[in-house]
């Protein structure tokens, strides 16, 4: 069997978070919040995930999921800081928070074909953002979530992982737009419920 892979999610959480959503601020941080909820209950849930460190804060606590404080600075601060809490000596991962239609089995199966390589991740439905970066146990990140990290984590010598566009694990969502498309998949139970409340 291979080994299970330590997974870091940072989450954005406040009146600041998804500020591209429709909405006011409060309507856009619970929104955020179901998101983030159901994407790190999602994760937690895949037979390939060992340890799950959340870097921020949820609103809810979540059982087998590490909490650990986001030390300011954005999401390549938010990112490095949970990594530097894992056992280097086991396969790693950095997951965005932000992926309500993830499904548990998409995640291991990536997982799984990942393991071939020293890098790899996965871009978004879009094709120049990132949603997920893999690395096998030894081998240190070189992270470049950002503007055109799909090509930057290429650069690094992360292998792109191919997925269907339509898969939970390529649907981050930071606009409405991106909202109304993956609104077609199956949304995690709070995202869905909130959505229901507010249509």
């Amino acid at each position: 069997m291979p080994a299970l892979v330590s997974l870091v999610i940072p989450v954005k959480g406040g009146p600041g978070a998804k500020s591209r959503l429709i909405g006011d601020a409060a309507q856009r941080a619970a929104l955020a919040s179901a998101i983030a909820l159901d994407t790190v209950e999602a994760a937690r849930a895949a037979s390939a995930v060992g340890e799950l460190v959340v870097v921020g804060g949820l609103p809810v606590q979540l059982p087998g999921v590490r909490v650990v404080d986001d030390p300011g600075g954005g999401l390549l601060a938010a990112v490095e800081a949970g990594l530097a809490v894992l056992d280097p000596d086991l396969p790693t991962a950095v997951l965005l928070g932000d992926l309500p239609a993830l499904q548990p089995d998409e995640l291991s199966r990536a997982f799984a074909v990942a393991v071939g390589h020293d890098r790899a991740f996965v871009p978004d439905a879009e094709g120049t953002g990132t949603t997920l970066i893999v690395a096998r146990a030894g081998v240190p990140h070189a992270a470049r979530f950002g503007a055109a990290s799909a090509a930057r984590h290429r650069g690094e010598g992360y292998v792109e992982l191919e997925l269907p566009p339509l898969s939970g694990l390529r649907r981050d969502i930071d606009t409405r737009e991106q909202l109304e498309a993956a609104a077609s998949l199956v949304l995690g139970a709070r995202t869905r419920a909130l959505l229901s409340r507010t249509a």
